[in-house]
């Protein structure tokens, strides 16, 4: 098996205002936009996302709903960090350094999806 790309399915209310916080936020583009559902890339080695349009007549109530958290690992995040806030992106967790080396934020689309940026730095000695 030879895997040539990966993509991560995102079950939504609203596709449209997540590819635009994809769009403006991350550097995404929309590669293929469809009646249900929006198809987004970059050129680097992110992962490709699907944003699937929730429909609630077809969720059966055993079916409950799953939650997810987006993760990306980037170069130069306390940058991006100032750049989101600028922008006014909802951060949810702001900047902080773990001691175990990782530099991380948190922040949420329109729709309630939860993006983790991570940079790896090094750990703080103990």
């Amino acid at each position: 098996m030879n895997i040539v790309s990966s993509a991560i399915s995102l079950t939504v209310t609203d596709p449209a205002a997540s590819s635009r916080f994809f769009t403006s936020h991350l550097g995404f583009r929309e590669i293929l936009v469809g009646e249900e559902f929006i198809a987004l890339g970059r050129d680097d080695a992110a992962v490709d996302l699907i944003l699937m349009e929730r429909d609630p007549e077809r969720r059966r109530p055993e079916q409950g709903l799953a939650d997810a958290i987006v993760v990306f690992t980037v170069t130069g995040l306390a940058a991006e960090y100032e750049r989101l806030r600028r922008e006014g992106a909802t951060i949810t967790i702001p900047l902080r350094r773990e001691p175990w080396g990782e530099l991380l934020m948190r922040l949420t689309d329109p729709n309630g999806v939860a993006i983790q940026l991570t940079e790896w730095i090094s750990p703080i000695a103990g």
